[in-house]
């Protein structure tokens, strides 16, 4: 088969290549300008891709997330486009292109694929992430990576600093509104499991919302709503921002505690913020450093497995983790990873992990086999192969 794959440098990029190729398949590349090129509607980028389409005689086109513009290129061709969409939020899956019969939209959160397939897109599966445990195998940290990325807990992820800063230009709210949007954020905070920030932002709110924040679609070629952008955008990463920030303020208090994060300027008292990680060169090192990894998901992702969950199993490390449906359904609580319920519970899991090696050991090395034997980038890529090509359905 031949595939063309629109390369950008996506998480699993590199990877997905070799393994297509491993495959037997005859795989071309196409430089597609990800994040300098308007990805939405661009007949000129659209026009390129359709060409190399023919080019090549590509039979699938793929690309991690799924982007409108090569779907109507995809769509012209005739041929079939496989999305494998890892990011959240994904404005583009409200695009009217996801509603063309070559679409295959694999997406790592059920939530999704049931609200794909409830608007009528007729090829939305549920796919969690892969994880390249062979590659992680290979990194192992001498004494010295371990003095320089060693840490009872470490957490990999934004503190959403830089972006809130975003929101916050636009919150001259009057009293109420505010008062409104505080609590909202502070009620979802404390609930996991269930993600009812779009649903509470009433036709009032908005009203008031919108008066302040431009969220209006300006080309027409969506079906996405303001208040689901709010919700996902603004929201979002204000609830994350805070969760985020009061779980390692709770936890420096008591632990050793390093952040990897792009928000150079946070600071907690007892908390090391380390900086940024390269994805592949350090992150893999800093995860195997740590006794206890913790994952605080962003809370657009309703019910998914992040990626940094996948990375770390895969690299053998503990994972601490809030509730995600997805990650209960995919692996056992407390035999392959654990989550906690509160910011206390959090912490006092914590110390009970941190005190009991030997558990603490035995779980992570679950995770660690199942991540191998179930999640890796060749199964996936098999799993899509015959979804696409042959008969298999997929959940």
């Amino acid at each position: 088969m031949k595939i063309l794959i629109m390369d950008w440098p996506a998480f699993g990029g590199e990877t997905i290549k070799n393994v297509f190729r491993d495959l037997g398949h005859e795989v071309s590349l196409f430089s597609f300008p990800q994040s300098s090129a308007n990805t939405e509607v661009n007949e000129e980028l659209g026009i390129k891709i359709a060409e190399e389409i023919l080019r090549t005689n590509a039979d699938m086109v793929f690309s991690f997330n799924y982007f409108p513009v090569i779907a109507t290129a995809v769509h012209a061709c005739r041929k079939k486009y496989v999305s494998w969409v890892y990011d959240s939020p994904a404005v583009f899956l409200y695009s009217m292109t996801v509603f063309f019969e070559e679409n295959y939209i694999f997406h790592f959160d059920s939530s999704e694929v049931i609200r794909l397939r409830a608007d009528g897109v007729e090829h939305a599966y549920y796919l969690p992430l892969a994880a390249n445990t062979e590659a992680y195998d290979r990194m192992v940290p001498d004494m010295e990576k371990m003095r320089e990325y060693g840490a009872d807990i470490a957490m990999i992820g934004s503190m959403y600093k830089d972006k809130f800063a975003y929101f916050n230009k636009y919150t001259d709210f009057d009293g109420y509104t505010k008062g409104y949007l505080d609590a909202l954020i502070s009620a979802q905070e404390k609930i996991a499991g269930v993600n009812f920030l779009e649903e509470a932002l009433t036709p009032e709110i908005m009203k008031k919302i919108l008066e302040k924040v431009p969220l209006a679609d300006n080309t027409g070629t969506g079906y996405d709503t303001a208040a689901w952008n709010f919700a996902n955008y603004y929201l979002a990463m204000a609830v994350t921002a805070k969760e985020r920030e009061d779980i390692l303020k709770a936890m420096a208090e008591r632990y050793e505690v390093a952040l990897y994060s792009t928000d150079r300027g946070f600071t907690l008292s007892g908390l090391k913020n380390r900086g940024i990680l390269d994805y592949y060169r350090e992150a893999p090192y800093a995860i195997k450093c740590a006794k206890i990894n913790l994952n605080v998901s962003l809370k657009s992702i309703k019910t998914g497995i992040p990626l940094r969950v996948m990375d770390i199993m895969a690299c053998g490390g503990f994972v601490l983790s809030n509730y995600q449906e997805d990650l209960c359904s995919e692996f056992v609580p407390g035999e392959d990873f654990v989550y906690y319920e509160s910011i206390e519970d959090a912490v006092e899991k914590a110390g009970y992990y941190l005190e009991h090696e030997d558990e603490r050991r035995r779980i992570s090395g679950n995770g660690y086999r199942k991540v191998k034997e179930l999640h890796g980038y060749t199964e996936k890529c098999r799993q899509i192969e015959e979804l696409v090509f042959g008969s298999k359905e997929l959940a």
